[in-house]
């Protein structure tokens, strides 16, 4: 059964994934950062890319000509993983697709709608028999 964890009061959701991103990677896992916005998705890549200099987190975009080379993925098709370890969703639904990982980081803003919305799918998996943790990302800061 998939391990589901929130992250919330995330300050900047983008620099949250790139962080648990960068973990499962040093754990040598594969890892989807799932939205589907797009204007996220560019903001995620340009986040990979400038983040820490000595730090470089193979990437690319979903549709890429590499992605099913590549440890990490961004965007919205987990068929282009080789393995389908850690799911990071930025997304405002539970993605469909959540169970075929091992583990789901679900990432929450500090945004009043954002947590509404997390809340919705905090009661979605709760009621599916999924055992949930939470981690406060404002008790870290």
């Amino acid at each position: 059964m998939t391990r589901i964890d929130f992250y919330y009061n995330a300050p900047a959701k983008a620099e949250v994934a790139r962080k648990l991103a960068a973990k499962a990677f040093n754990a040598g896992q594969n890892v989807l950062v799932y939205t589907r916005d797009d204007a996220l998705a560019r903001e995620l890549d340009a986040a990979f890319w400038t983040a820490q200099q000595l730090s470089f987190l193979p990437h690319v975009r979903c549709g890429h000509p590499l992605a099913r080379y590549t440890p990490i993925l961004i965007g919205a098709d987990p068929g282009e993983l080789d393995q389908a370890d850690v799911l990071i969703s930025l997304a405002d639904e539970p993605p469909e697709f959540f169970g075929r990982f091992q583990r789901l980081l679900d990432v929450v803003s500090t945004d009043a709608g954002d947590r509404e919305r997390a809340r919705q799918r905090f009661r979605f998996y709760k009621g599916r028999g999924y055992e949930l943790e939470t981690h406060d990302l404002a008790e870290k800061a």
